[in-house]
Formats: C-alpha cells, structure tokens, sequence
C-alpha cells in the first residue's frame, strides 16, 4: 500500500523542544498509520523533539506538535501562516516505510518567527527508525529492530528496546534501561544512566557521570567530565574518568578501571578473568572475596590488607608494592594507586 501526505511546515536550528513536552497536549495534527503496517521510521527535523513508541494498545499513528519560540502557544491561524510562508514538511508511507522530512525555506532574519515541530509516532514493535534533530530529545520505547537517533540539542530516552541500538547526542543527558542487544551511546553534553540492560554496550560521554545499575554482557563506559557509579554488574566492565572518583559495588565481572580525578572504591564479590585498577590522584579501596585463588600486584604510597594475609615468601614485598597470592593464586589481581593509598580487605 502507498499512502502520500504533504504539508507546510515549520524547522529551525535554534530552539531545544523535547518530545516529552508534549505530554497532555493536543497535536496540531494527527494522521492515523492504522492500515500501513509500519515497519521503518524515517524522521528528520532542527526544531523539535521525536518520540517513537511500540507501546501496545496504541493506535497506530503520527502526532505533530507546533508552538512558537520559547514555547509560545500559537493560534492555528497563525501556525499555518508561517506555515505556508517559511516550511516545508512531507509526511508520506511508501512500502511500509512512514517518512516525517521538515526543511526551512531560507534563514530566519528575525528569531521570533521561529517554530518548534515535534513528533510523537506510535507504531508496531518490530520497526526500524532512523531519527535525527538538531533542537530537541529523542525517546524510543517498546521497539525490537535497528535504531539510529541523533541530535545535538537534547537529550535520549531509551526503554525497552532490542536490536542494535545506535545514539548521538551533544546537548544533553542519556537514560536507557531495559534494553539489549548491541547498545552504542554518546553524548558530550551530559551523564548517562544505564540500568537493567544487557548484551554489548558501549557508553561514553565527556560531559558528564555515568550511574551502572544491575547490566549484564560487555561493557565499556567511559567518561571525562564526572564520576563513575555502579551496581550490580556481570560479565566484562572496562570504565574510566578523567573528572571523578569511581564508586562500585557487587561486582561479579572482569574488571578495568581508573581514574585520574579521584578515589577508587571497589566491591568484588566474584572477580572474573582479571581485575585491574588505576588511580592516579586518589586512594583505592578494594573488597575482594575471601575464598577465591588470586594472584596479586598492588602498588601505592602505602599498602594494607585485612583478614586475610597475602602469602608473600619468594615474592615482592615492600611499602609501596606488594606481589603474591591469596588461597593458592589463581586470578591476576592489580591495583595501582600511584599517588595514593590502596586498602584492600577480603570478605
């Protein structure tokens, strides 16, 4: 089936509008997809916020929300005059496929002319989407299949996706969770929470912390401009910062992490192939399981270990580094607080 919808409207490079702003509003348009089985999505606009949602129990359909600079309510009369003025906006279905294209007629001499365009699209949970917004957030739900979303202008909301998961952000925050598969995040305007998810996942900001709660699979997380927290984290975590401390608790992973900007806490009740850790302006706290061969090299301004005593005969023991091995040795354990303490207990 090939359905085709055209209309004037509204894009602009300035103005952040997410599309959870729209929440309890009425959209300035509705177009229903009922009769299109949507399998891709296709959005691209500078002056608005996206929402794409496989929620059950929705119709089907395409929500557009307009409001003036700086969320001034505007009359439809006045909307659909700039409108036809200053935008251009083609919604069309081809091949399953819902394209949502917002282009300007040319540059904006006076600001206050300028218009916010937001989507809220809900459709099957078996879709693809490829979203892209220079003025506003992204929030993605309910979807098993291939996303790509970026913007720079606010921030990404994810939730109970499945697929390869692929987002760009430069203005503002990232929260995904429950959600699997091959996750890929970025953002350089703010921190990232990640709770309940698991498979490949990578995570990186230079504006923010990270906060990694109860995730599975392999993970890398990594950020310059915050601290690190997490909990609750199996199978390989490698993490660092540049701008805080690292605090994490229940591990029960490999582990790799450090820090350049603060202390390092570590709770491992299970070390998986290795564990090393790196504190160049800090101390390192370390719990490690009191039953679990280890073979361990800790380096620091002053070392101590407590119940247990790492068996040192015909290894390396001094102040400030301490070679040997726990329970017969087995797992490479490795603690490097180069302008710090290193405190290391087994539990």
């Amino acid at each position: 089936m090939k359905t085709y919808f055209t209309l004037f409207i509204v894009a602009c490079q300035s103005i952040v509008a997410l599309a959870q702003d729209n929440e309890n509003k009425t959209p300035y348009l509705t177009k229903s997809l009922a009769n299109d089985a949507i399998s891709s999505v296709v959005v691209t606009t500078s002056a608005g916020g996206i929402k794409v949602s496989g929620e059950s129990g929705q119709a089907p359909r395409i929500e557009v929300y307009i409001k003036g600079n700086n969320g001034r309510e505007l009359s439809k009369e006045e909307i659909q005059k700039r409108l036809e003025e200053d935008y251009d906006m083609n919604i069309s279905v081809n091949g399953h496929e819902l394209s949502a294209i917002v282009k300007t007629k040319h540059n904006f001499e006076n600001w206050r002319n300028q218009m916010s365009i937001s989507f809220r699209i809900y459709v099957p949970q078996q879709v693809t989407t490829d979203l892209r917004t220079s003025g506003g957030g992204i929030s993605l739900d309910n979807l098993k299949g291939n996303e790509t979303f970026t913007t720079s202008g606010g921030g990404l909301n994810i939730d109970k996706l499945s697929g390869m998961i692929h987002g760009r952000t430069s203005g503002g925050g990232i929260n995904v969770s429950n959600s699997s598969q091959d996750i890929d995040l970025v953002t350089s305007g703010g921190g990232i929470e990640a709770k309940n998810c698991d498979g490949n996942i990578r995570l990186r900001t230079s504006g923010g912390g990270l906060v990694l709660d109860d995730l599975k699979g392999t993970i890398t997380a990594h950020t310059s401009g915050g601290g690190i927290e997490g909990d609750n984290v199996e199978g390989e975590l490698t993490t660092s910062t540049s701008g805080g401390g690292i605090d994490l608790k229940r591990m029960n992973c490999s582990l790799d992490a450090s820090t350049s900007g603060g202390n390092l806490n570590a709770e491992v009740t299970q070390v998986g192939k290795y564990l090393r850790l790196r504190a160049s302006a800090g101390n390192i706290e370390l719990d490690l399981p009191a039953k679990q061969g280890l073979d361990l090299d800790l380096r620091g301004e002053s070392i101590s270990q407590h119940p247990l005593k790492i068996n040192s005969s015909n290894d390396e023991w001094g102040k400030h580094h301490i070679s040997g091995s726990v329970n017969g040795g087995g797992i490479p354990v490795s603690a490097d607080a180069s302008s710090g303490d290193v405190n290391v207990r087994f539990n």
